[in-house]
């Protein structure tokens, strides 16, 4: 598969089977977080994954999302390891880096079969308590990955894509 045809195949699924992962494919994933691009290659990504029923329960207390996926990974940065844009504003790349890294791991998942979506929507203070996060990880994403059940499919936005001539300008913005 050429990975226009990934792209366009990958959905939020929101709806997993309770077919367990093969190890294999979680550590596919997880190669692909290694191999994802960083801001001078610094790699402060920090990947939790919860496999264990009383692990994964306890992500309850921090989100209403996670659609009893088999495995969670969530997404942290180093802040003592990540980039920052210290030449001029200072500007923390810990959350750009969380989002490549993520993204691949999206589309490995997405190829191996797997259905993932990105939680944002998380109280991350409950989240670092909870599973007693050092100070210096912040947490930027919880990736649900399973295989999709019979009844997973895209939402009716998935398929609400603007123009390309709606975001890109050429040699001026105008």
């Amino acid at each position: 598969m050429d990975f226009l045809e990934l792209a366009e195949e990958r959905y939020s699924c929101r709806s997993f089977s309770t077919k367990e992962v093969e190890k294999e494919k979680i550590e596919k994933i997880l190669k692909v977080a290694k191999l994802a691009p960083t801001a001078r290659n610094l790699q402060p990504q920090r990947v939790l994954v919860l496999t264990q029923r009383e692990q994964l329960e306890k992500l309850n207390g921090c989100t209403q999302y996670g659609w009893n996926a088999p495995v969670i990974m969530i997404l942290f940065y180093d802040k003592s390891v990540s980039y920052k844009r210290d030449k001029y504003d200072e500007k923390e790349f810990g959350d750009i880096d969380i989002s490549i890294v993520t993204t691949h791991m999206m589309l490995e998942a997405q190829s191996l079969g797997l259905g993932t979506t990105w939680i944002g929507s998380f109280d991350p203070k409950k989240l670092v308590e909870i599973y007693e996060v050092p100070e210096n990880l912040i947490p930027v994403a919880i990736l649900p990955i399973g295989y999709p059940s019979k009844e997973a499919k895209p939402s009716k936005l998935h398929f609400q894509r603007n123009e390309i001539s709606d975001f890109v300008y050429w040699n001026k913005i105008q």
